[in-house]
């Protein structure tokens, strides 16, 4: 069933536009979407999330550029050493001087399925040295060509780690983005529907105090005419001076609730606004089985818990991997040669090979390693219980806002046969005090209770709509539109 806002309410905002345009003064009206919009340009949490977002997807976007080819070039254009040493060899005194230029380009690429390196080096030079022992001056070209692997043994994969954590860092900060918007969507709808409150309650405050105005009238007309007994002049003044403050606090309260409004999207206090909303409800049926399922299957937090319980399994490997037992294997082929001009350089090539193999082996740690563990499981248990009350908690969450929804459905039935039989009333009984069978004391007895039905059943609707958007933000569906929320993944 639909429930519509009153026509009457539709031209009050319209003519409060059009009189805003008459007047010339600066005015901006706002839907709940553009205010949305407008926030999260100007939010300043939201402004950090998205700058957290944007770094760690820098971070992995390094982390993938450093797993491929690394090419540098080091150059040494010139290097002059002069010296003079004892040779033990010849129990002498030696005077050297050496002039080199050299410069070395290496290719590396790191192997992400072993956590291996290799790498591929040319180092070429040109050496002038002159030994006083000799008497000679030895000039040339040299070039050392190798290709070389170091690959650790008996060890967890370092590399291969480190890319799982930036990548679970980048999917935990795209879900803390998205769990902002949800949470700044929240509370923009609550300040903006608490506008819209503030603006119905200064129009139903100025619709009482009008028709005080006419009843005022209408007591002092009787009393003139001598009708009516001059007290219910002074009750008419007394119920016309409660209706004009009542206004003037309403009028006040408005004010202040554009202003935190403005203060929370991020509009200057100096620009006027004017709230425009669709308060239309259509009572949608939500299923309970189907909306937990919902909630279980896609709130945000829940991966966020698998995240940490992920990230303290890392911190789990690493700590068993202290003091550990593990090995390296280097191996490197290449080619070296020397010769006075260029283009011999390699007439007489010399093989050059290495291999070397190396292990650490603890000994004895006095039980470092093995308190170390207890506490990284500890940790991972501990995740683990948080993990399951995670999901107790959004199962009481979604069950509460399903029991509120159906609450409120009723609710808003209530409030709006209240504000029709409250109008009636006061039809009939405004007639009564025209014809002299009513006080004014009583009349506004009545005024004020169509005007309290008129605001309650506002805020039914108001109430209905932020319950709807709570199960939204329980469950990340929509049943408005029957569709899920899909949280952020990237940034444009």
């Amino acid at each position: 069933m639909k429930h519509l806002c009153t026509n009457k309410k539709q031209l009050l905002i319209l003519l409060l536009i059009i009189a805003v345009s008459l007047t010339g003064i600066s005015q901006q009206a706002l839907t709940l979407e553009q205010a949305l919009a407008v926030a999260e340009s100007n939010s300043p949490t939201i402004k950090k999330t998205r700058l957290n977002l944007v770094r760690n997807q820098e971070n992995l976007n390094a982390q993938n550029a450093a797993l491929k080819s690394n090419f540098s070039l080091s150059i040494n254009p010139i290097g002059y050493n002069q010296s003079r040493d004892f040779n033990d060899l010849i129990s002498k005194w030696n005077s050297k001087k050496t002039t080199q230029s050299f410069g070395s380009f290496t290719v590396s690429q790191p192997i992400l399925l072993t956590d291996a390196k290799i790498s591929l080096t040319n180092r070429f030079g040109y050496t002038d040295s002159y030994s006083e022992y000799a008497n000679l001056t030895t000039k040339g070209f040299n070039n050392n060509l190798s290709l070389s692997l170091d690959q650790p043994l008996f060890t967890y994969n370092r590399t291969k780690l480190a890319l799982k954590e930036l990548q679970l860092s980048l999917e935990n900060a795209q879900l803390n983005y998205a769990i902002q918007l949800l949470s700044m969507e929240k509370n923009v709808t609550q300040a903006f529907y608490a506008v819209y409150q503030a603006q119905q309650s200064l129009d139903i405050a100025k619709q009482a105090y009008d028709n005080m105005q006419k009843s005022y009238e209408i007591s002092r007309n009787k009393v003139n005419a001598g009708i009516s007994a001059q007290s219910e002049i002074f009750q008419a003044e007394l119920n016309l001076a409660t209706t004009k403050s009542d206004y003037e606090n309403k009028q006040v309260a408005f004010e202040n609730a554009k202003d935190n409004f403005k203060v929370l999207i991020g509009v200057t206090l100096y620009d006027d606004i004017l709230v425009v909303p669709n308060i239309a409800v259509d009572t949608i049926n939500v299923g309970i089985a189907y909306a937990l399922d919902q909630g279980l299957a896609n709130r945000m937090e829940l991966r966020q818990r698998q995240i940490t319980i992920e990230t303290s399994q890392f911190d789990l490997i690493q700590t068993m991997a202290l003091n550990e037992f593990k090995g390296s294997l280097g191996i490197s082929v290449g080619l070296t040669g020397d010769n006075p001009k260029f283009m011999d350089v390699y007439s007489k090539p010399t093989d050059a090979e290495t291999v070397s193999l190396s292990f650490n082996i603890p000994l004895w740690d006095w039980g470092e390693k093995k308190s170390r563990i207890k506490a990284s499981k500890a940790a991972i248990e501990s995740n683990n219980i948080d993990f399951t009350s995670q999901q107790n908690d959004i199962i009481l969450s979604i069950r509460q806002s399903y029991r509120s929804l159906n609450n409120l459905q009723n609710q808003i039935e209530i409030a709006k046969k209240s504000v029709t039989n409250a109008q009636l009333t006061y039809d009939l009984n405004l007639e009564k005090y025209k014809n002299g069978d009513l006080t004014g004391m009583d009349l506004n007895i009545y005024q004020n209770q169509l005007s309290q039905n008129k605001l309650n059943y506002t805020n039914s609707l108001i109430s209905y709509k932020l319950e709807l958007l709570n199960l939204k933000i329980q469950t990340l569906y929509n049943f408005e539109t029957k569709q899920p929320v899909v949280p952020v993944k990237t940034l444009k």
